[in-house]
């Protein structure tokens, strides 16, 4: 595991929306959360810093959030290789917040531009903030790398002024699509409840995909029980549709959860890929950063 994280808080005060759980955060044996009122970035900068810097979007279904097997496992990973990794315990949309589903893309956005916001404090490169997301977490990723340039909460202080708009952004086994046929999965529960076709189309990554979002990276199983490899299948064609760079590992075997890698599957080999696209791809990305917030948004198999 990495060294002991140093806490931020994400917001001066509440979070957008009010509502909320109350009491403490809850906690699993295996390093998972839930309850989560005040979110918070886990802070690990390396101690060969290369000037870049990764916002880490740990999956649960929307229900938990894996910090310590994804958030902090990754975050080792990315510091040994030099980047700033910056673990997000985010709002969950079940747990009675007034902003509904919109609660964990408000927090994401929010954490994308506090780290630029304080590149110099922890001696990184505003124009290299790249995004990773696993599982539930690689849906909100893909939310956060398609979506930035809608405003879905009011600006509290000068960090909102700064680009929600990630550099380039890793989906790892992640969900994608909230349509047909993908809404028995807990993603959808979640998200959009009983909602409309309407709804499941709004919160699904691929129908926001644009040509102003930064290059994307997927990894997944052909065999994972949870998400369905389609998932990744579907936002691979979206983004050569849309003619957004993209680069696909499906693996033959590997299940789901398997993090930065599970010994013994193929799972193993994805990181080395993800490090080969790191050096193509990371410091190439332009960045937006800077970028104020724009329009106000019109947001109205068993899965993470």
């Amino acid at each position: 595991m990495p060294q002991s994280p140093e806490h931020v808080l994400l917001w001066p005060e509440a979070a957008p929306g009010g509502g909320g759980p109350k009491g403490e955060i809850k906690s699993t044996p295996w390093g998972a959360v839930s309850q989560v009122s005040t979110p918070e970035l886990s802070v690990f900068l390396s101690s060969k810093p290369n000037g870049g810097a990764v916002l880490i979007i740990p999956g649960g279904g929307y229900r938990s959030i894996s910090v310590q097997g994804e958030g902090y496992s990754s975050a080792k990973w990315l510091n040994d290789r030099g980047y700033a990794a910056f673990v997000l315990t985010y709002r969950l949309p079940g747990e009675g917040w007034a902003d509904g589903p919109k609660v964990a893309l408000e927090d994401a956005q929010r954490a994308l531009r506090l780290i630029r916001a304080n590149a110099a404090t922890y001696g990184i490169d505003k124009a290299r903030v790249g995004l990773i997301g696993f599982s539930a977490g690689g849906h909100l990723a893909g939310l956060a790398a398609t979506r930035f340039a809608e405003a879905f909460y009011e600006p509290v202080d000068k960090i909102d002024t700064f680009s929600a708009r990630p550099d380039w952004v890793a989906l790892i086994y992640p969900v994608i699509s909230l349509e047909p046929p993908f809404t028995k999965t807990s993603t959808h529960r979640q998200m959009v409840g009983r909602g409309t076709v309407a709804t499941e189309a709004q919160w699904s990554v691929q129908t926001g995909v644009n040509t102003r979002m930064p290059p994307v990276f997927l990894v997944h199983a052909a065999d994972d029980p949870i998400a369905n490899v389609a998932h990744s299948e579907i936002m691979d064609f979206t983004c050569k549709r849309a003619k957004v760079p993209v680069d696909f590992v499906r693996l033959p075997t590997g299940g789901h959860g398997f993090a930065m890698g599970r010994p013994g599957t193929a799972s193993i080999t994805w990181s080395k890929s993800f490090e080969q696209w790191l050096k193509r791809n990371d410091n190439t990305a332009v960045s937006m950063a800077g970028a104020g917030s724009v329009a106000a948004p019109s947001v109205g198999g068993r899965d993470r």
